[in-house]
């Protein structure tokens, strides 16, 4: 029977004892309950990784710090295959793959990575160390030279120092030349050894700090929060060249490249780049057109907002032969002479 036709019962204080213990205790009838049942409890029940709520009752642990939540029974958020299936990829994604691997050997590169990004730093930035090598090298030549061509007045200024003789002075001076230019191509090559790759699955940045420091650095663009660049100063402007930045989540963490030219469009393709990833779209290099594909749409003409292609160039037959672009030129020559055409000679558009 159910409880909505059993009749209301009266108040415990009311009703009549039914029976009594053997301590003298009243004992009362109490009708038993049907029990409920176990699926409308079950289907109740949420994830908290859903909600994600600042604290849950019954937890003792922080959602926020802690994203695997691992304490939710009967609760089963995903299901991994001991034994995974092989991905599929795509032709191109392989041949691309392939072409990273031989180009960029010393990149980690998993199954189906491929760069899409070898940013370098700009040559405005090797100035630097190709002056100082310049100024060192000049000042040693011309402390030779004043040496050289004042000897005998510095003798007579220092009558108690001897000064060393010219052949004594060769090999320290040409020592210290080479000591010189040696330094200036270790500069310029640590600083060509900074580079910044990105790929279709991370950002990767190779910081060479001397000729014995290397550091590397690789993010996931999933990971990434924000990416940026700046410019400033005249130079910047002028040379288009600046600085990228890259900020990571959870501990924050930001990558800085110098010396990036054109920052804009290296910027702009791998913000595309990480929200490509993050939505698991598929993600495209081709964001930015470059100068080649700038000038192929320039040559077509543009009318009421759509372009259309240039008109194919008309070739001309003459008893049955095409005639080539010399023989035609010659033909219209000998026309305008004497004003009139060459029998059996007609237009033909070729598409």
């Amino acid at each position: 029977m159910n409880n909505e036709n059993q009749p209301p019962q009266e108040p415990r204080a009311s009703r009549k004892p039914d029976a009594y213990d053997a301590n003298g205790r009243p004992l009362y009838y109490q009708p038993e309950q049907p029990p409920q049942a176990e699926s409308s409890v079950q289907s109740d029940l949420q994830s908290l990784v859903t909600e994600a709520p600042a604290s849950a009752n019954g937890h003792n642990f922080d959602p926020a710090l802690r994203r695997q939540y691992a304490n939710e029974p009967d609760i089963i958020h995903a299901r991994r295959p001991y034994e995974p299936s092989p991905i599929t990829i795509s032709d191109e994604v392989r041949r691309r793959h392939e072409d990273s691997r031989k180009q960029y050997p010393f990149l980690n590169l998993s199954q189906g990575e491929y760069v899409m990004l070898d940013v370098r730093r700009h040559p405005i930035g090797l100035l630097r160390p190709i002056l100082m090598t310049v100024g060192v090298v000049g000042l040693i030549v011309a402390v030779a030279t004043f040496f050289v061509m004042n000897g005998d007045t510095l003798a007579q200024l220092t009558p108690g120092f001897e000064l060393p003789s010219i052949e004594g002075m060769l090999f320290p001076l040409a020592l210290l030349i080479i000591i010189a230019v040696l330094g200036g191509f270790v500069a310029v090559w640590v600083y060509l050894q900074n580079r910044f790759f990105m790929t279709n699955e991370s950002v990767i940045q190779e910081i060479q700090y001397s000729l014995f420091s290397h550091r590397e650095q690789t993010v996931s663009l999933g990971s990434i929060e924000d990416a940026s660049y700046i410019r400033s100063g005249l130079l910047q402007m002028i040379f288009d060249y600046g600085s990228i930045r890259l900020s990571t989540e959870g501990d924050e963490t930001t990558y800085r490249f110098y010396y990036v030219a054109d920052p804009k469009r290296t910027v702009a393709i791998m913000n595309n780049a990480i929200e490509a990833f993050k939505n698991g779209r598929p993600v495209d290099d081709n964001i930015f057109p470059t100068n080649s594909e700038i000038n192929e749409v320039s040559t077509h003409e543009i009318h009421d907002g759509y372009m259309e292609e240039p008109e194919p160039p008309k070739k001309e037959v003459v008893d049955g032969e095409i005639l080539s672009t010399e023989e035609q030129r010659k033909m219209h020559l000998h026309t305008n002479e004497s004003g009139a055409a060459a029998p059996g000679r007609r237009q033909v558009d070729f598409d």
